[in-house]
């Protein structure tokens, strides 16, 4: 799923998976959100981790959502973290069709348990497999008809990439204009990734 913290998060689409009350289901994102119930703030997927709806979670950062931290602690949902720049690569790989990529991130330490360790020119890098995904969950600020996607600043962030490495895209989008619209020079994701458009409300 797209979104970092919150921004850039396809809440319609969200609220509406939330609604159905789903369960079982892997999360690969970069974090599971802000849940702050005392303070009112809940935001991107953090609805759904409240729910229950995930058996594993593959994040880089939980700091903002207790309720992961105490689904992790009881054993409810198995959470894999990952260091970010790591979680972004597996992701690309899997999109380009790649096995995996190699990084020193994590070497001597628990990142590395259970993972194949290569040395090259004398140093130590960590095979990490690709993450590819049956259905990524992606948010634009801008779509044409035939699902060419613009985003907006940092908005962008994980969504390019999980559009790429999964088999199903569904893209919420705030504006959704009519095909030529859109510089073709201006498309962030083109519309052969882009199975579905939602509307976001």
């Amino acid at each position: 799923m797209g979104g970092f913290l919150g921004c850039g998060s396809p809440d319609t689409v969200l609220e509406a998976l939330a609604a159905t009350g789903v369960r079982d289901l892997t999360l690969v994102c970069n974090d599971t959100a802000i849940l702050d119930e005392k303070n009112g703030r809940i935001n991107g997927v953090a609805p759904l981790v409240k729910n229950k709806a995930f058996s594993r979670i593959i994040v880089s950062h939980i700091g903002t959502n207790p309720e992961t931290q105490r689904q992790m602690n009881s054993g409810e949902s198995e959470v894999v973290l990952v260091p970010q720049g790591t979680l972004a690569e597996r992701i690309r790989a899997a999109g380009n069709g790649l096995g995996g990529v190699l990084t020193p991130t994590g070497v001597g330490t628990e990142v590395e348990e259970g993972k194949q360790k290569i040395t090259l020119g004398g140093k130590n890098f960590l095979l990490e497999v690709a993450l590819p995904g049956d259905v990524a969950l992606i948010k634009a600020m801008k779509a044409d008809k035939a699902g060419n996607l613009v985003y907006s600043k940092t908005a962008r962030n994980f969504n390019p990439l999980m559009a790429t490495a999964c088999t199903v895209v569904i893209a919420e989008v705030e504006e959704i204009v009519e095909i030529g619209a859109i510089d073709p020079d201006q498309v962030h994701t083109p519309s052969i990734f882009v199975d579905y458009l939602v509307k976001a409300e």
